[in-house]
């Protein structure tokens, strides 16, 4: 296949382009650079399958030639990130997402969306199937990210009833792993970036909410299903191992050697999911998938890359 990635230079983006390199594909990776680097995919520069477009996809998309698929990957998706660029958070979910289907349509592609577990905002049902539609403020902070995936969706599945284009939805939900921005703001980075430095991990509240986190392979290995199935409506893909906060700081420390302990703070945001756990049962049905990493596993992974990456910038001996 030749297929496009918006936001190919971001954390996900990026390695989904080394997946469907591998898969012996050829990759177009789009990115405006807003929250991607070209760190990410500096190691495809000379690959003779790979090739990267900074471009912003609000506005019109021009790709030469075929196309037969589009994964459309491209928005801000940390809260450092989209409350520090509402605007364009809201323009790349809206106005984005209508141009990369309109690419698709032109190209009789294969479109799939990247939406996110927040469609279901702070929830009143746990664990979260597709089935839910959520709990969300619209004009909360959050509600930039919230309502910009949510109309994403809708856009999607209009021009799949309308223009008969082929859509794939993607709800991911807590990913981690190496390329993660140091900078993210999400718990990952900030606990691991914490605990190598020996400070306290720092838990806003009582540590009592719940995150379900997946290691990024396994994500990977979903969205690549996802593309390849029949299924045109939103499917989970998460890993319903469910943590608390504290509980997942203490593993940080734990595998770090950290002894500097945990601190609470207030809550820093409003409208803060207190729970977040996927139902897979459909990932399991439709696709054949489920999580194969361990959250142990995925952070003896991940610990050393943000280690190597914070003595790069000399910020850790």
């Amino acid at each position: 296949m030749r297929v496009l990635i918006t936001g190919g230079a971001g954390f996900l983006g990026s390695h989904l382009c080394d997946r469907f390199l591998a898969e012996g594909h050829t990759v177009i990776a789009m990115d405006n650079l807003i929250t991607g680097s070209t760190d990410n995919i500096a190691h495809l520069a000379g690959h003779e399958r790979f090739s990267f477009i900074k471009h912003d996809v609000t506005n019109y998309i021009f790709i030469d030639g075929p196309l037969d698929a589009i994964l459309h990957f491209a928005s801000p998706a940390s809260p450092v990130d989209y409350l520090e660029l509402p605007i364009q958070t809201l323009k790349v979910g809206a106005l984005g997402t209508h141009k990369a289907l309109g690419l698709a349509r032109d190209k009789k592609a294969r479109f799939l969306l990247a939406s996110t577990s927040e469609v279901y905002g702070d929830p009143q049902i746990h664990p979260q199937p597709e089935s839910y539609y959520g709990h969300v403020n619209p004009i909360g902070p959050r509600g930039v990210y919230d309502e910009a995936k949510r109309f994403a969706e809708a856009m999607t599945m209009a021009y799949q009833r309308y223009h008969h284009v082929e859509t794939r939805i993607v709800r991911i939900f807590n990913t981690y792993g190496p390329r993660m921005r140091l900078r993210d703001g999400r718990v990952v980075p900030n606990f691991i970036q914490q605990a190598l430095r020996g400070e306290p991990l720092t838990v806003y509240g009582d540590g009592a909410q719940t995150r379900s986190f997946q290691y990024v392979s396994d994500l990977i290995e979903g969205i690549y299903r996802l593309l390849g199935s029949n299924e045109p409506e939103p499917v989970n893909i998460g890993n319903p191992g469910e943590f608390t906060i504290r509980e997942f700081a203490e593993a940080v420390n734990q595998l770090t050697g950290n002894q500097a302990g945990i601190i609470n703070k207030d809550l820093r945001t409003q409208d803060d999911p207190q729970v977040r756990q996927p139902d897979i049962s459909k990932a399991r049905r439709v696709l054949g998938w489920e999580p194969q990493v361990s959250l142990h596993q995925g952070l003896e992974r991940t610990i050393p890359w943000f280690a190597e990456e914070l003595r790069r910038r000399g910020e850790l001996r």
